[in-house]
């Protein structure tokens, strides 16, 4: 296996997924959220790593405030540009908070405080792809695989029915997810179950 493979398989993806209807989306995303207020792990969880969904992942969105208004401690991933790396900053007010960051994507402030990954209960992951098992196929720059490699916070992949695929292509480095949501599933993948 090369990067070509993945690289190719990217694009397939993005391609498939441009296809899908808004509705889809949108129906998908609500089912997600409902899937995600009823499991274990968002429940339980005092700290939440969210992700700021781009057009083309389920909108998760609305959990922000949700997971505030339960009293969670809520945090984004925020662009590290001099260390090349996503930490976590501190989200107290969605609407105030969140700027424009790195590659478009949006995240908290420089004026959040940082949110150590070390504390977290839980990160909410995107993907272009998931297979059952855990496996993420992402946008192709390896952060959310460091990121993840830096937290002990239970992994739960976020994406719709059609993302889940049978296999991809995984090399050592690449962060397995304990459960992939999807409208219809949740996944168990590397083992750590709640």
């Amino acid at each position: 296996m090369n990067a070509s493979t993945k690289t190719e398989l990217r694009a397939q993806f993005r391609q498939s997924w441009r296809w899908l209807q808004p509705s889809v989306w949108e129906d998908g995303a609500e089912a997600v959220r409902e899937r995600l207020r009823s499991h274990p792990a968002w429940r339980d969880a005092r700290s939440v790593l969210l992700f700021a969904p781009r057009v083309d992942e389920p909108d998760i969105w609305p959990m922000v405030r949700e997971a505030l208004d339960l009293g969670k401690e809520v945090g984004l991933p925020a662009y590290d540009p001099i260390a090349g790396v996503y930490g976590a900053r501190r989200l107290m007010d969605p609407t105030r908070d969140v700027v424009a960051g790195a590659y478009g994507i949006r995240e908290p402030g420089k004026s959040c405080p940082n949110l150590p990954l070390a504390t977290l209960d839980l990160v909410l992951v995107p993907g272009l792809a998931f297979t059952p098992a855990g496996g993420r196929l992402g946008r192709g720059g390896g952060f959310y695989d460091r990121l993840l490699a830096a937290t002990p916070a239970v992994r739960m992949g976020i994406g719709l029915d059609e993302q889940v695929v049978a296999w991809l292509p995984l090399e050592p480095h690449d962060q397995l997810l304990d459960y992939v949501l999807t409208p219809s599933a949740t996944h168990t993948g590397r083992g750590r179950h709640i």
